[in-house]
């Protein structure tokens, strides 16, 4: 057990005054990725999440919908672990500032606090932003608001009990400059030393008796414990604090606590000085990380324009919400959310790169090889000695990237062997060589990189989208296989045994059609009849263009056709949409083609239709044809030489 490695990781506990939004899930997104890679990495980890319960801004918001504060923060409490489930939130504890575990251990620091001197009691007079539970002195205001959200905030006169912060002050500054790892990004250290720590730090109201939602204050009943103090504590009061042989033993101090820029004063300043009281260590790092905010600026449930992540999980699945999260937004900065950008990544990265790595290599298996994983050659060409070396190198590269809090630049050096592998199979052909006999151990070669490429692909997706790989294994018949699906597998190739009956299943993320998804989000009518002349009218038996550019029309090149079994009506396309881009079709067309006249020719092919089986064999879209009232049926084909994918507009 003394050897056992550890890892204690928080998120900020959330204020449930109203239903978060996708900028607080992107937080415990970030949070459960580290956990789960320090998991799978051989640590023992504990991850925690929760609540804020207390305040005078949930007791006004309860009173206003006619509930008590319980009954309105346990809806919304019940909605926010609903939230985590649906986003594969893998927190080890959820701590409520409602619970008696914490309230009790709470007091008990306050009285702790009081008799060694860091607390007394006096009046207060400030400024107070409810929103924020904040206090503010004159020079703090901008422009007489609260400096943090802009909104009005209110003269306070009320007795009140104080923290001593200025006893603690000089010693913390020490702390931060001899710990640079302390608050990060450095831009946020230096923002704490300079605007609070050097000006000197005012003492902090601990107490409020203008409201009673809250903890009472042991020895006063008049007061109630002002928030800060109640829920920064939860950090050790989940690990059971104070008490023996408590999970405190085990992982404090904190390995990391992730928060938003927006807390950084109270994380690295207040929360740091109460534990210092306590004669306790600090955490090793507190990362304070961007907005995630709209284009038109932040998004925030007060300003009601915050997007609904349980939506968004529910229409394109909580791994391409959570991949969108990780890799679009360099952690620390500031990031955008538009939903073409969140469409763009789900096509590009998603369906393009990694569905389609997984969909054609299967295909290619099954079609050259009735699915049966082949054995390799002994010797390699160049091709499969690099794509081989990178797959062994890359769980190298992402584990210090993961440590260093990196994590959209873990998930670009794992995107880089996706599309190392996907240039794999254009370097090598596999449908040329599946023509020439001679080949046939050199394309078993090939298909056999693939497959062990998508191995170790599907291992290290595990922390970031950790129901793609659960999709991935059973196509390589390794969902039981434990052993393929651990990290330490990663440290050698030709894990796959060859023999192994591996099958396509369903296409991971299928292709979006970008304006059809933005008309649907933003529940825009469809067209209407109109009585003005200068207005086209929608007839019937007509669509407008809106209708038409929802079919994704583009030209494919046929790359190779054969028989559908026991079918005299059907043939089986190979059709090429651009580089490292495949589909397959099962067109009725045998009657008409030789499947060997068919190999090369252009195309129009309908891009989004949604996938389906004809005699057991999948089928990606559809090609166009036309037919003649004789019978007659051609293909429909381009008159020039064209990119195969270009777009039909």
């Amino acid at each position: 057990m003394a050897d056992e490695k550890t890892f204690y990781i928080t998120t900020p506990i959330y204020y449930p005054s109203n239903k978060l939004h996708v900028g607080n899930s992107y937080t415990t997104v970030a949070a459960d990725a580290m956990a789960r890679f320090k998991r799978m990495t051989g640590y023992r980890v504990w991850f925690l999440t929760g609540t804020d319960e207390h305040g005078q801004k949930i007791q006004r918001q309860a009173e206003g919908a006619g509930k008590s504060p319980r009954e309105f923060v346990d809806e919304i409490v019940a909605w926010i672990k609903e939230l985590w489930e649906e986003l594969d939130i893998s927190y080890d504890d959820f701590i409520r500032t409602t619970e008696p575990r914490h309230m009790e251990k709470v007091a008990k620091n306050f009285t702790r606090y009081y008799e060694q001197g860091d607390i007394y009691k006096d009046k207060y007079e400030g400024w107070y932003c409810t929103p924020c539970e904040a206090y503010w002195t004159e020079r703090q205001l901008e422009e007489c608001k609260c400096p943090d959200c802009g909104r009005d905030v209110e003269l306070i006169t009320e007795e009140a009990y104080f923290f001593r912060m200025s006893r603690y002050a000089d010693r913390l500054l020490a702390h931060i400059e001899a710990n640079p790892d302390f608050i990060l990004p450095v831009s946020r250290k230096n923002e704490m030393i300079n605007n609070f720590l050097k000006p000197g730090l005012e003492d902090l109201c601990v107490s409020r008796t203008s409201f009673d939602w809250g903890i009472p204050v042991p020895f006063d009943d008049e007061h109630v414990i002002y928030v800060w103090l109640d829920a920064l504590s939860n950090y050790i009061t989940a690990l059971d604090y104070g008490e023996e042989n408590s999970k405190f033993d085990i992982f404090w101090p904190a390995d990391v606590q992730l928060i938003g820029k927006d807390i950084l004063r109270f994380h690295t300043i207040y929360w740091p000085i109460f534990l210092m009281a306590l004669d306790l260590p600090l955490p090793k790092t507190v990362f304070g990380h961007g907005w995630l905010m709209l284009q038109e600026g932040k998004m925030s449930k007060s300003k009601g324009n915050a997007v609904d992540p349980r939506v968004l999980a529910a229409r394109y699945s909580s791994d391409a919400l959570r991949y969108f999260l990780l890799r679009e937004i360099p952690f620390g900065q500031d990031g955008i959310f538009s939903l073409e950008s969140f469409i763009n990544r789900i096509n590009t990265d998603l369906a393009n790169d990694l569905g389609n790595l997984v969909s054609r290599t299967l295909t290619m298996a099954e079609r050259y090889f009735d699915g049966v994983l082949p054995q390799p050659a002994g010797s390699e060409e160049t091709s499969d000695k690099e794509l081989r070396e990178m797959a062994l190198q890359t769980p190298g590269l992402v584990e210090p990237l993961m440590d260093e809090l990196k994590l959209g630049d873990a998930l670009a050096e794992l995107w880089q062997l996706v599309r190392r592998s996907n240039k794999y199979i254009d370097e090598n052909t596999p449908w040329a060589l599946a023509k020439d006999e001679s080949k046939k151990e050199r394309l078993g070669t090939v298909i056999y990189n693939l497959i062990e490429a998508i191995r170790f692909i599907s291992v290290m997706l595990q922390p970031y989208m950790p129901r793609t790989p659960e999709r991935i294994w059973p196509q390589l018949r390794i969902a039981e296989r434990k052993d393929l699906q651990s990290f330490e597998s990663l440290a050698s190739w030709g894990g796959m045994v060859p023999g192994t009956v591996v099958e396509r299943g369903e296409d991971l993320f299928p292709r979006l059609n970008l304006q059809a998804e933005i008309r649907e989000m933003q529940g825009d009518p469809p067209a209407e009849i109109s009585d003005d002349p200068e207005k086209p009218e929608q007839q019937d038996g007509l669509i407008n263009l809106d209708h038409f550019q929802e079919v994704d029309l583009r030209v494919a090149r046929i790359k190779a056709a054969e028989k559908v079994p026991k079918s005299d009506k059907l043939l089986k396309v190979a059709l090429e949409l651009g580089p490292g881009e495949e589909r397959q079709v099962v067109a009725g067309i045998a009657q008409y083609y030789e499947a060997d006249e068919l190999e090369g020719k252009l195309v129009l092919f309908v891009a989004n239709l949604k996938p389906v089986k004809l005699r057991g064999v999948l089928s990606q879209g559809m090609l166009l044809a036309a037919t003649d009232d004789q019978g007659n049926l051609t293909l429909t084909t381009v008159d020039r030489k064209i990119k195969p994918g270009s777009r039909i507009s």
